[in-house]
């Protein structure tokens, strides 16, 4: 029988989950009653002021979700790094000079670092070996599928999973770490604990992120190999262009922005890293990435300042990467 205490809790918490329930149906329906009578006040409109109401109807939400989503809290994390840790006294730079100058922070801009460079490389050069191989088989749509699956995983799913593979035991004891038993089976005695092997645990987690964007490099760039004119390619056999050559002087040359518009795109996902990091060693054993300590100094060490400083340091490292797509993008639509 549940003693008074147990059901006591077990009330509360139903009583707990309720409330919080009820106030995000009730502020739902309270901003969706306002989209509504906003709405309807538009299609009422005439006259000189419809069209500029129609506009701010249009535009005024996505705005506002702009303004409260992204750009407020960005000023507040830029002006929260020139503070101390509880943001009670202006320090200046401080916190950027502590970034720059700890010998723990360069070792994780170091990790960052490799990270940006080794994981969008080999996960677009992987895409673009299996969208070239994939699309000469049958079928291929079920196997891009199967590949393109790791995507549908979220990184702490993914994380998990892989967390399982990198597993460690004794090797008297029965392995479930698919790891450990290959190399056992390949005559490797005492294999390592994976993860606690620097620097090639920093590696076997950039693993995790290759397999998942593996299956995005190979989609996009498959479809822009498809979209290289026949033309093209028939006169390039005529004039004697085979394998390789054919892919390095007409393949390669004709997805070039595709190529760079999914490398960038994979380098700003693996920049923001933080799950994986976060989900199979904390940061630790020397894994520790811009990311995973940002959110360390904000909301395990509570030092706020330090945090924000760390915050606008991966802010400022995207733009480039952003702003490079975004002219990618823009003359791939002009060359159309």
């Amino acid at each position: 029988m549940p003693t008074a205490t147990a059901v006591h809790l077990a009330d509360s918490a139903w009583t707990d989950a309720t409330i919080k329930f009820t106030n995000t149906v009730g502020a739902v329906a309270g901003f969706l009653g306002v989209l509504l009578l906003i709405f309807f006040a538009a299609g009422r409109a005439t006259g000189r002021f419809s069209r500029p109401l129609a506009v701010l109807v249009m535009v005024g939400p996505a705005i506002l979700l702009l303004l409260v989503g992204l750009v407020i809290p960005l000023v507040r994390t830029v002006y929260l790094s020139f503070y101390n840790d509880d943001s009670t006294k202006a320090v200046g730079g401080s916190n950027y000079g502590w970034a720059l100058t700890t010998e723990s922070i360069h070792q994780v801009l170091w990790n960052t670092l490799q990270w940006l460079v080794v994981a969008p490389l080999v996960a677009t050069g992987t895409g673009l070996v299996l969208a070239l191989l994939v699309d000469r088989l049958r079928g291929q749509a079920v196997y891009k599928s199967l590949l393109f699956m790791p995507m549908a995983i979220s990184l702490v799913g993914a994380s998990i999973i892989w967390k399982f593979v990198y597993e460690d035991r004794d090797p008297s004891q029965p392995q479930i770490g698919l790891l450990s038993q290959l190399a056992i089976s390949l005559g490797w005695d005492d294999p390592p604990n994976w993860i606690l092997s620097h620097p090639l645990n920093n590696y076997l987690l950039m693993i995790v992120m290759i397999w998942v964007q593996t299956g995005f490099a190979m989609v996009v760039l498959s479809a822009a190999i498809k979209a290289i004119p026949d033309e093209i390619t028939e006169a390039a056999r005529l004039d004697g262009a085979r394998g390789f050559q054919l892919f390095r002087h007409v393949t390669v040359p004709m997805i070039r922005t595709t190529l760079i518009v999914v490398l960038t795109t994979v380098m700003i996902t693996t920049l923001k890293a933080f799950d994986i990091v976060r989900t199979m060693t904390g940061g630790n054993f020397g894994t520790q990435v811009l990311a995973n300590e940002m959110y360390s100094q904000s909301f395990v060490q509570f030092n706020v300042g330090r945090g924000s400083a760390l915050a606008v340091i991966l802010f400022l490292a995207v733009i480039p990467l952003v702003a490079y797509n975004i002219v990618q993008l823009r003359k791939e639509r002009e060359h159309r």
